[in-house]
């Protein structure tokens, strides 16, 4: 690690501001100190430590207090993203595009309104602009759609005009020119940029503008201050902000630092309410977006959201400032209904019409009330049927035919219609009823005894069918490779199942034998071996040796000459006193006995009797040979350690760690794991008990112990370490 030390090193926050932020992030002291003076950076590949200044350090302090709320544990903006997240989880409609096809979800935006106070600052600025950019929306889908509908359908109409604020949310969120954009340049530029640069760079780019206006400007206009404010003549009114603060609010001072502390919490709520901490040290981050391009960002998403659904408004008046239900401020009530654009959606909706609907659709619907065009009219097209229907019942004088809409002006009008819709439909209903229960008695009947057909002739179609599919299937497994092992066995009728099963039974015993006999000689019982692993250790164990030759008298067939000798001749004394037949498995080992004392011995499993060899002694037996009858069990652990515990009867167990002469490490484990089993089984006609876990239980001197694992990173070798009153640590590879 490079560590370059640039600064001074502002001093940490008071310990108790420390402790209280350790205890919500559940994380030490030390290392919330260290974010907040440090700064870790990646830049190729290198992770470097830069020191803060004093101002950089209370940025950063500052942040990370918005970030995180010690007293209420609230976390500001990420704990209301949170929120609104969990709950859209949690009401979303999982199922609705597969049952219509749609997504059909009902959202609610609730929005408070314009804000004019006597200090408007970036806040006020955000909220305003949020309500240009639903205003516009509110314009673009109630007026001016409404209009340009009658316009497209040739509907003779009065156009109405109305304020379109397009132009001040341009003057926010254009890129490169709007405000936004001037703000977000001041703050990623280097050097000291100030609050009043910031407002000289709008005066530059927005002064020509007619809705932006500064002192600077307008030198007359008394009401704003030099290097100060700036006004923006909104859809609502004039607006006053001052630039102070506006481009300390708007730069993201949480540095990664802290974004990883607050990742790196234990508390899963604050965990997951900061993704962006994921990243490594060492990978390079992007600058994060400022405030306002965030805001704009979720503006943008938002009203394009808005904008594919149906929106329905309800616009809320504020009576008074007193929230008092008896008092009613006229010109505050004027002043609302002005800038919310009420007095344009009415005019708007009283020149219209109330209700418009395609011909094809007005059809369907009111068809029943006319004699011309149930249940079907033989008229050129759906508009003059329309156009009938509507002169039968009276109503032309109040309606309008577009190119392919009917308009309809009054409600009554759709009233009338609806009422004597609703009055025919019962008896529409109950014909509707009659005529399908006798169709659906008459189809039930003829399904019965077509059924019954069926039934008695698919009996012996399906029994016939499954053993002509049978016997095609195997007509050639003596010729196939696999002898029909890949073959599927087709589902048999449920009078068959016990046939197909003594078949099946029949076959796998066919096909283990033809299997069995191209395996030469000299390896079945290697084979047999892996088999018995595979059994116990599949799943298990990720490497058990299977791709390994299994040699089982490793001692014997050593490449060392000299100790192969001495092995050997001390194997003839033994086969000389104890009468066995044939050494099954033999090698090197780390023992340790109930004292907790390790040393380099040798393992002898023969098909009577288990030996401990003393390598040091030309590999003399230590004591009388424990036969099998007295095993009891064999514990083997999950990983690529060579560690076993032989359970004996006696309640002193063998822990043992394999160790190999080769030069690679080898898998002897499974090896000697299936060689006691398969030996376990021919002496006591009955399995071994097999464990595999990760700490293994035994007896060390009629005492229960535990042997767990752990590696190290110093050279090959192996060793057993105490570990607490009743524990062991096999420490190493298993290798030497």
């Amino acid at each position: 690690m490079v560590v370059k030390n640039k600064q001074t090193i502002h001093p940490p926050p008071p310990r108790d501001a420390l402790a209280a932020a350790a205890e919500l992030l559940q994380t030490t002291e030390d290392e919330l100190a260290k974010a907040l003076c440090f700064r870790v950076v990646a830049a190729r590949g290198e992770v470097m430590t830069k020191g803060h200044t004093q101002q950089q350090a209370c940025y950063g302090r500052d942040a990370f207090a918005k970030a995180v709320n010690t007293c209420s544990q609230a976390i500001y903006e990420h704990l209301f993203t949170w929120i609104v997240s969990r709950i859209n989880d949690v009401i979303a409609v999982k199922t609705t595009r597969h049952q219509h096809g749609k997504d059909t979800v009902i959202g609610v935006l609730d929005i408070y309104g314009f804000e004019i106070f006597d200090n408007n600052n970036l806040e006020q600025l955000c909220i305003n602009y949020c309500n240009e950019k639903l205003q516009q929306l509110f314009i673009e889908l109630v007026l001016k759609q409404e209009q340009e509908e009658y316009q497209r359908e040739g509907i003779t109409w009065t156009n109405i005009d109305y304020f379109n604020n397009k132009i001040i949310c341009d003057l926010v969120e254009q890129q490169h020119k709007g405000i936004i954009a001037i703000l977000d340049e001041a703050c990623l530029s280097v050097g000291n940029i100030t609050d009043k640069m910031f407002l000289q760079a709008m005066n530059q780019k927005l002064s020509n503008h007619e809705h932006y206006t500064s002192r600077q400007l307008v030198p007359t206009d008394k009401t704003l201050e030099h290097s100060r404010d700036f006004r923006i003549r909104h859809y609502a009114g004039s607006v006053t902000y001052s630039v102070e603060g506006f481009i300390e609010k708007n730069k993201d001072d949480l540095f990664q630092d802290f974004k990883r502390l607050l990742f790196n919490s234990s508390d899963p709520v604050i965990s997951s309410m900061w993704p962006e901490g994921k990243r490594g040290i060492t990978e390079v981050t992007k600058r994060p977006l400022t405030a306002c391009t965030l805001f704009k960002n979720s503006m943008v998403q938002l009203v394009s959201n808005l904008a594919s659904k149906v929106p329905y408004y309800v616009r809320c008046i504020k009576p008074n400032e007193q929230k008092s239900p008896v008092l009613f401020d006229d010109q505050r009530c004027q002043h609302q209904v002005e800038y919310l654009g009420l007095l344009e959606n009415v005019r708007v909706r009283r020149a219209g019409y109330c209700n418009r609907q395609h011909y094809s659709r007005f059809l369907q619907r009111y068809k029943m009330i006319s004699q011309y065009t149930w249940p079907n009219h033989r008229l050129a097209s759906d508009v003059a049927a329309v156009q009938l229907l509507v002169q039968e019942k009276g109503f032309k004088h109040d309606v309008a035919y577009g190119k392919t809409k009917i308009f309809i002006r009054t409600p009554q009008t759709l009233y009338q219609l609806e009422d004597n819709r609703s009055k025919l439909i019962p008896g529409i209903v109950l014909f509707i009823q009659k005529m399908w229960r006798g169709g659906l008695a008459r189809m039930r009947a003829r399904k019965m005894r077509a059924i019954y057909a069926i039934m008695r002739r698919y009996r012996v179609y399906k029994m016939r069918s499954f053993l002509v599919d049978l016997l095609d299937r195997f007509y050639n497994v003596r010729n196939m490779p696999d002898y029909g092992k890949s073959v599927a066995w087709p589902q048999p009728p449920a009078v068959l199942e016990e046939f197909v099963m003594q078949l099946r039974r029949a076959h796998n015993g066919w096909w283990a034998r033809h299997v069995i006999a191209q395996i030469p000689e000299r390896d079945r019982r290697e084979v047999k071996l892996k088999s018995i692993a595979y059994g116990h250790l599949h799943r298990h164990r990720k490497d058990w040796g299977m791709n390994q030759r299994w040699r089982g008298n490793y001692l014997g067939l050593s490449e060392d000459i000299q100790k192969a000798k001495l092995f050997n001749n001390s194997l003839n004394s033994l086969v000389a006193q104890d009468r066995f037949k044939e050494v099954l498995f033999s090698a090197h080992v780390k023992k340790v006995n109930h004292h907790n004392k390790s040393s380099d011995r040798a393992v002898l499993v023969t098909d009577k009797f288990v030996y401990k060899l003393d390598p040091k002694k030309g590999y003399k037996a230590m004591k009388q040979g424990t036969p099998l009858a007295q095993m009891t069990g064999v514990s083997v652990t999950r990983g690529q350690d060579q560690l076993v515990v032989v359970h004996l009867a006696g309640g002193n167990d063998l822990v043992l760690c394999v160790t190999s002469i080769m030069p690679r490490q080898d898998q002897r484990v499974p090896e000697l794991l299936a060689v006691l089993s398969d030996a376990y089984r021919r002496v006591n006609k009955k399995d071994l008990k097999v464990t595999v876990n990760d700490r293994l239980q035994c007896m060390l001197g009629n005492k229960n112990r535990t042997v767990t694992v752990r590696s190290h990173d110093k050279g090959a070798g192996v060793t057993f370490r105490k570990d607490g009153n009743t524990g062991l640590v096999l420490v190493g590879t298993g290798s030497q």
